[in-house]
Formats: C-alpha cells, sequence, structure tokens
C-alpha cells in the first residue's frame, strides 16, 4: 500500500468508491445524444471528480484512487463495447478516436511506427504528462481527470474499433489494452491524486486537517516509477504486440 487511508471519518461511506464506475456509463450514453466531441469528457469528468476530490478532502488518498480507477476501468469498458456495436457513431463522439484507431491499426499491420520508435513517442509521453501535471496542479485534479478521460476515451475506442473488425475479436479484448498502457493509467492516477492535493488542501486546512507531505512524495515517487516503466515496456514489447493483434486486422 502507497499510503494508509486517515484516521476514520465515519462520514465516508467505503461504498462510494464504486459510484463513479456505475455513473461512468451513464455519461458515455448520454454524450451519444449530442453531437460534438467535447461532450463525453465533459460528462466523464463529472461523474468521477466530485467523488474524488471530496476523499481527498477528507483525507482518503488510498480510496480516492481506488474510486478514479474504477471509473476508468468502466469508462473503458463501456466505450470499447459501444464501438464493437456501433463504431461509427462513436467515433462521431471520441475525440481523437479515428485518428489514433487508424495510427495504431497501421503499426499493427506495418509492425513499425510511432509505437515502437522511442525517439518518436517519448516526446508525446512527456509533452502529455506535462499537460496532464499543469492541469491536475493548477484545478486541484479538475482538468488533469478532462484530459486522462480523453486519453481513456481514444485507447478505449481503438481497442473497440479492433474488436469490430472482425478478424479476432476476443484477443483484441484480452490484449488491446497493452500492459504499458496499463501501467501509464495507473501512473496518472496516482499522480493525479497527489498533484490534487495542495489546491484542495487550502480547503482541508480550514476543517484543521494536516497535509502529510512525506506521504504525499511518496505517490509521486511512485507514480514517477509507473510512468518510467511504461516507456520501458513499450519500447521492449510493442513490436512483439504488433504481432500477436495482427490476426484481429485479418480479413
Amino acid at each position: 500500500m502507497i499510503d494508509g487511508e486517515r484516521p476514520p471519518e465515519r462520514e465516508v461511506v467505503p461504498g462510494v468508491a464504486v459510484l463513479p464506475a456505475l455513473l461512468a456509463p451513464a455519461a458515455v450514453h448520454l454524450a451519444r445524444l449530442a453531437p460534438g466531441r467535447f461532450l463525453l469528457p465533459i460528462l466523464a469528468t463529472l461523474a468521477v471528480y466530485p467523488v474524488m476530490a471530496i476523499l481527498i478532502l477528507r483525507g482518503r488518498r488510498v480510496t480516492a484512487a481506488v474510486a478514479t480507477l474504477l471509473w476508468a476501468a468502466s469508462l473503458s469498458l463501456t466505450i470499447i463495447a459501444t464501438t464493437r456495436n456501433d463504431p461509427e457513431s462513436m467515433a462521431r463522439i471520441v475525440l481523437n478516436g479515428a485518428e489514433y484507431r487508424d495510427e495504431l491499426f497501421d503499426f499493427i499491420r506495418a509492425g513499425a511506427g510511432r509505437e515502437s520508435d522511442p525517439a518518436r513517442f517519448l516526446p508525446q509521453h512527456i509533452l502529455h504528462f506535462a499537460a496532464f501535471g499543469i492541469l491536475a496542479a493548477g484545478s486541484g485534479g479538475l482538468l488533469g481527470i478532462a484530459l486522462g478521460a480523453v486519453l481513456v476515451g481514444y485507447m478505449s475506442f481503438y481497442v473497440g474499433a479492433l474488436a469490430a473488425a472482425g478478424g479476432a475479436p476476443l484477443t483484441a479484448y484480452c490484449l488491446g489494452w497493452s500492459p504499458w498502457a496499463i501501467v501509464r493509467v495507473i501512473g496518472y492516477v496516482i499522480a493525479g491524486v497527489a498533484l490534487s492535493e495542495p489546491l484542495l488542501s487550502v480547503a482541508r486546512r480550514r476543517r484543521g486537517l494536516s497535509v502529510p507531505g512525506l506521504a504525499y512524495r511518496r505517490w509521486l515517487l511512485v507514480a514517477g516509477a509507473l510512468l518510467v516503466l511504461d516507456p520501458l515496456l513499450k519500447a521492449a514489447l510493442a513490436p512483439t504486440w504488433a504481432i500477436l493483434l495482427r490476426p484481429c486486422l485479418s480479413p
């Protein structure tokens, strides 16, 4: 465990951690009712941020991280399943979805591309995390969650489109989310919870609660380790992963 839960604040019900996961599918289905690609990340953010912020304010970092991870998993599964059934309509509401799908499909077919070239994917990783860190720290986590919803959205759309291609849907479901991408999401969540706390701690101090700096630094160190592991796994495994996924695109 990264950091123990804070002393009991009994008004926090542990079951609240599952609430964002229950709301995420509703966000996807509501977004399909209106045109545009910004409604989905907005609704997805509203599904999780209030719960995450309240838990952080009450010193429940672990529960906040669990709630956010469950939300990300639920959001991803919903987008994958919906895209598998109706990829065209989902392409209209997932920001960067079609573009990311096309890039990954080309990589799977050719076995080469940005996914397997650290000189090309590392700058993108650094840019994404720099933007995420600035947004999360500057907004108490709100804009970081919004960017995370965009990233989870288009990565999940790609997996659903891979399953919809019809070559090997079970392989797409099982391997579409690569191990390095899963590590990245966990790292983002841990970093996001930690980076949200300084701004949210203003309200926390008003309630007479302390902010444990040492534990805060440990969270950032763990997040940093995961975000270093992500490109290492990607550089080592991406060419093999393309081969494993190629049957998904077979006629």
